[in-house]
């Protein structure tokens, strides 16, 4: 099951977009597993993550967490 992982400063601000995307995953029959991190778990979850996405509250992680992703990165087929 894909996993999408929202990353924000400590994992609760992105708890309302969690909630509307797995209602919509549902909604289109999605098998999803979908919930959110605080940033400082980022580490941790990526090498589970499918689809890792960062709240605008941690945008100045944006490059470090990239750098950091960038060899475990795979494309979607």
């Amino acid at each position: 099951m894909p996993r999408i992982v929202l990353c924000c400063a400590a994992g609760m601000s992105t708890s309302m977009l969690v909630n509307k995307m797995k209602a919509e995953a549902q909604q289109r029959a999605l098998a999803l597993e979908i919930y959110a991190v605080a940033v400082a778990e980022f580490e941790r979850e990526l090498p589970n993550a499918d689809v890792i996405l960062l709240g605008p509250q941690v945008k100045y992680e944006a490059g470090r967490l990239t750098a950091l992703a960038a060899p475990q990165a795979r494309r979607w087929r």
